[in-house]
């Protein structure tokens, strides 16, 4: 494979987000699902609509979510919706939670090297493209949290995280999510983000933004604060190589809270995610860094 293109940024503005969009050169068509984080009720580190308004503009898109599969402010669709309002993006944009009724669409992964399909929202299917806008930080279960897991445990369906979590066991339990091999539960998120990037494939573009890099993930309703300085905006259209960009961005930081987050992603093995991805053909750890 060739060189994924990674395009980085310092400037953190809404407008900047847009001109990284515009560089890929990849114009998203028909519906366009923006799927973001909402952040859980008390996260003090989750992106603000504010931040993505004029991409998700730009892209006439509909800001979409799916259930958690842990107890909080996001667990049904009565509560998600209200968080929803509470966080300001009902205020600016169509919100679309995916899993909020009827049955679950199941993505298949034949190749899976763990599960061998995902549990999605059915509204997946109204869409055409998805733009995959993400927050880069830390993560307690996964190491880190990037493209990767927002095209896996965050377009799974409530039933599908769980799932995930659970590595293909049917009705696994809340206690069974926590407690299973460390490094199959990354392969299976792998293995569901490869689902996700097959349905859109051609239609799918990813941007990362690394700010309020905390070690927890914005699913914490009571995260550590930040570690780190904000590092900037990364486009591709490779889910793989953005992802292993920000974590060597973090390696070659002058920062010196980078070893607390480099701490978190090591004692979780999140590059795992990363290793397994490339194996499953989604996207290239071999990239080009282009600064804008």
């Amino acid at each position: 494979m060739e060189k994924a293109k990674v395009y980085f940024s310092k400037e953190i503005t809404p407008e900047n987000i847009v001109k990284m969009y515009d560089l890929l050169g990849r114009t998203l068509k028909g519906k366009v699902a923006v799927k973001l984080h909402s952040g859980e009720r008390g996260n003090q580190n989750y992106i603000r609509p504010e931040m993505v308004k004029k991409i998700v503009e730009h892209v006439n898109g509909t800001v979409v979510e799916c259930n958690t599969a842990y107890e909080g402010a996001r667990d049904t669709t009565e509560k998600h919706k209200q968080l929803m309002d509470e966080h300001g993006w009902t205020k600016y944009f169509d919100v679309d939670i995916m899993d909020a009724e009827g049955e679950d669409k199941v993505l298949e992964i034949p190749n899976g090297k763990v599960i061998k399909k995902n549990y999605v929202g059915k509204n997946i299917d109204n869409y055409d493209s998805m733009l995959v806008l993400s927050h880069f930080k830390g993560h307690p279960m996964g190491g880190y949290g990037g493209a990767l897991k927002q095209l896996s445990i965050g377009v799974a369906s409530g039933k599908g995280k769980r799932y995930i979590h659970c590595i293909g066991k049917e009705n696994g339990s809340y206690e069974d999510m926590f407690n299973v091999d460390q490094l199959k539960f990354l392969e299976a998120m792998a293995d569901a983000a490869s689902s996700v990037t097959k349905k859109f494939e051609g239609n799918i573009v990813y941007i990362n933004i690394m700010c309020n890099m905390s070690v927890d993930c914005d699913c914490c309703e009571v995260a550590e604060d930040p570690c780190m300085k904000d590092i900037g905006i990364l486009a591709s259209l490779d889910p793989v190589a953005i992802d292993q960009a920000c974590i060597d961005l973090v390696k070659n930081s002058n920062d010196e809270g980078k070893e607390h987050l480099l701490e978190r992603i090591n004692s979780r093995q999140g590059i795992h995610t990363i290793e397994v991805a490339s194996d499953l053909g989604i996207g290239n750890r071999d990239y080009e860094l282009v600064e804008i």
